[in-house]
């Protein structure tokens, strides 16, 4: 989906909400514990919480916050948005004044928290000309040296795995790199690739860290074929860059299990890690969400349930032994990674706090365990689900249910549904939703074409979700968007391919397979997806009572509808930031706003136009007398956004 973009004012707009520009703004003082408070990780801390203790920022004065600077990476150059892949998704870390965040041209930058003025800034020269499957960077990875001097060189690290399979070691206060780790601050991680194009094996997540390990997964072009790279999960001494250990999502033989054996086993295809990672550093567990088998839409060369894919997995980060796992999804073939970080909690049940963690998902659910043992914390149930697959395929008779509400609709999509912008489109869609197999959830591809609802885009994708410790709420951020799927025999595919494809298709290989796939968004003529919008939601979760509290729709359609009506829920990407004062901020869908939320009832109280739609997860943090907010505003080229390169920052009022 490429098309137009739009130019949005120079300045950001003015700010909505209660109090008149001259009216006084009541800003309470920081106290000790906010000025203490750092942003050390991709998701607040090591545990993904997305939740900070600063209350300066209220629902009070919410709708006074105002600019306070933007600074621009210029990773918009020439020759790098490539086939509009192209995005800003990442979240900064603050750390003793200074923010530190990564692009997925290959450059870091340390920014000064108060000015946005840069401090230091690294390019990993990565080629602007390689066609990578994916273009994104989440983040970096801040880790300190507890046996170094204070002021040593790189006694306080940054790390950053890059697009192009590397992983770098910089010193936090200049930004260059550490010659002690690997060879002069960087190691290649590229395995033997099989038949996957160097392209298609790449780092979009920053590393965990637990005590002196570093811990990372991998992002795959996982369509391309059923003999991707191996999708190994590794460990590296912070220090030095040497491997730990390695870990193999995909259960093999002692000889397929080692990463440099050659040639692979092809029967059960791959499976990575490429969401962010969360570390319980009291128990030295590492939690991994883990993507599908590949390819994704067919199955048959990868039989059984393809453990441990679609999982979530706890690894001991001493040693990378398995000690325990769950999967949530059996034998995926519908693209239903786990994309989501896991969130570490502490779930309060019957006068006790069960350290916790929580696993969101593509297909809505929302499941709970121990972090122990991985006993689930709310009923887990098998249930029938369809099985008229294609020929060569053998489907799971079942998949696991949480007792939890589903976040999204996943009953079957049907004419009486369609939806339209005129009563032309809805004809349309109606005459495309009945030619399509549609049976609810977990209906398999086909050669007819299958309603995918959820879809691949979600559910809850890698923005994963917020907590709130005090009133035990998860509050996430949903797509309820369907897609059509088609599996096309392999010489109908190639036809289709050689002669361009059809328009506003994606189309996947899907080598050493009987089928091509291709896939899009259930759209009727005029671009408008065929079901009746909201098509992204905020819902707020009560783990207290196991119901949710509120479901709001997110975003309008501005800037994507044809001509001005009246659209409320669009989809997008990023998540949300939760704040002690009740607060919560979000940017995520396609109309380009920040927004804070009442976290109790979901009401919008403030929001601001951004350079570009914010498909990024904010951020807060407090420094001099002033709390902040701050998100990367670049815009999604396959969501058909306008552009940016602008990380912005908003405070209260002197």
């Amino acid at each position: 989906m490429r098309g137009s973009t739009f130019i949005l004012a120079a300045a950001v707009t003015a700010l909505l909400g209660g109090c008149s520009r001259s009216a006084p703004v009541d800003v309470p003082p920081l106290d000790a514990a906010a000025h203490a408070f750092q942003w050390t990780a991709w998701g607040g801390d090591a545990g993904g919480s997305k939740f900070a203790p600063l209350t300066q920022i209220t629902p009070a004065n919410v709708a006074a916050l105002k600019p306070a600077w933007t600074f621009h990476t210029g990773a918009l150059a020439k020759g790098w948005d490539v086939e509009g892949k192209l995005t800003f998704e990442a979240t900064p870390l603050f750390v003793d004044g200074t923010l530190y965040f990564s692009t997925a041209t290959g450059e870091v930058f340390a920014l000064d928290a108060a000015t946005g003025k840069p401090r230091w800034r690294y390019d990993a020269h990565i080629n602007p000309q390689q066609d990578f499957s994916e273009l994104s960077s989440r983040g970096v990875t801040y880790w300190k040296d507890s046996t170094a001097a204070a002021g040593t060189i790189c006694a306080a690290r940054i790390f950053y795995a890059t697009m192009d399979a590397r992983l770098i070691a910089l010193d936090a206060t200049t930004g260059k790199p550490c010659e002690g780790f690997g060879e002069h601050g960087q190691l290649r991680l590229d395995p033997a690739l099989r038949d996957t194009s160097p392209a298609d094996y790449a780092f979009t997540s920053p590393p965990a860290v637990d005590g002196d390990t570093l811990i990372l997964g991998s992002s795959i072009g996982d369509n391309y074929s059923a003999a991707n790279a191996m999708g190994v999960v590794r460990a590296f001494d912070a220090r030095t860059g040497a491997l730990r250990w390695h870990w193999d999502p995909i259960e093999r033989t002692a000889e397929a299990g080692d990463p440099n054996a050659t040639p692979y086993p092809t029967w059960d295809g791959a499976a990575n890690a490429w969401g962010v990672l969360s570390v319980d550093a009291a128990r030295h567990l590492v939690f991994i969400p883990t993507g599908s088998a590949s390819p994704d839409p067919y199955g048959g060369e990868r039989p059984g349930d393809n453990h441990w894919a679609n999982s979530l997995v706890a690894l001991d980060t001493a040693t990378g032994k398995l000690v325990w796992a769950r999967q949530l999804i059996h034998h995926d073939v519908w693209d239903y990674d786990l994309a989501a970080q896991p969130m570490l909690i502490d779930l309060k049940r019957d006068g006790q706090s069960i350290p916790a963690v929580i696993q969101l998902t593509k297909t809505g659910q929302v499941f709970v365990f121990r972090r122990d043992d991985g006993t689930p914390l709310f009923d887990i149930t098998e249930k029938p689900v369809p099985q008229d697959g294609v020929v060569g395929e053998k489907l799971s008779p079942t998949q696991p249910f949480s007792a939890l509400p589903s976040l999204v609709r996943n009953g079957p999509v049907t004419p009486e549904d369609a939806h339209g912008l005129t009563f032309w489109d809805r004809g349309r869609c109606r005459a495309l939703i009945g030619s399509l197999k549609s049976e609810g959830i977990f209906t398999p591809p086909s050669l007819q074409g299958t309603i995918e609802m959820p879809s691949y885009a979600g559910g809850v994708n890698w923005g994963s979700g917020a907590w709130d410790p005090a009133t035990q709420t998860l509050v996430t951020n949903v797509n309820d968007l369907p897609m059509q799927v088609q599996l096309l025999p392999r010489e109908e595919w190639l036809a289709q391919v050689k002669a361009g494809g059809a328009k506003g298709w994606e189309y996947a290989r899907m080598k050493h397979t009987p089928y091509g796939m291709r896939r899009r968004v259930l759209q009727s003529p005029l671009g408008a997806p065929c079901i009746a919008p909201p098509w992204g939601r905020v819902v707020a979760l009560n783990l207290s009572t196991g119901k949710l509290d509120w479901s709001i729709p997110l975003g309008t359609g501005k800037h994507k509808a044809p001509w001005p009506i009246s659209i409320k829920g669009m989809p997008g990407m990023g998540g949300p930031l939760m704040t002690a004062s009740g607060l919560v901020f979000i940017g995520a869908a396609t109309d380009g706003y920040l927004r804070a939320l009442d976290r109790a009832t979901g009401k919008e109280l403030w929001r601001a136009e951004l350079p570009a739609p914010g498909m990024a997860t904010p951020m807060t943090y407090a420094v001099g007398n002033r709390q902040y907010v701050v998100i990367a505003a670049g815009g999604h080229g396959k969501l058909d956004t306008g552009r940016s390169d602008a990380l912005v920052a908003f405070k209260l009022p002197e």
